[in-house]
């Protein structure tokens, strides 16, 4: 059975195995490795993504000229 497991997988994919039961994406990490992470993100302003990307781009940006 598992070659042709295997063999299926191969042909079709594999099922993904990231959903809970509400069909939400849940990676399957233990909850201290998400306590971990929450806390890092709460503490620490580097890591938040609002602070990030177009909007820091758009901060430094020098103005068109006319």
């Amino acid at each position: 059975m598992g070659v042709l497991s295997a063999l299926g997988n191969f042909l079709f994919g594999k099922n993904p195995d990231i959903f809970d039961e509400n069909g939400r994406v849940r990676h399957k990490f233990p909850e201290n490795k998400w306590e971990k992470w929450n806390d890092r993100l709460a503490k620490n302003a580097a890591y938040d993504w609002r602070k990030h990307g177009a909007q820091e781009r758009a901060e430094k940006a020098p103005e068109p000229k006319k």
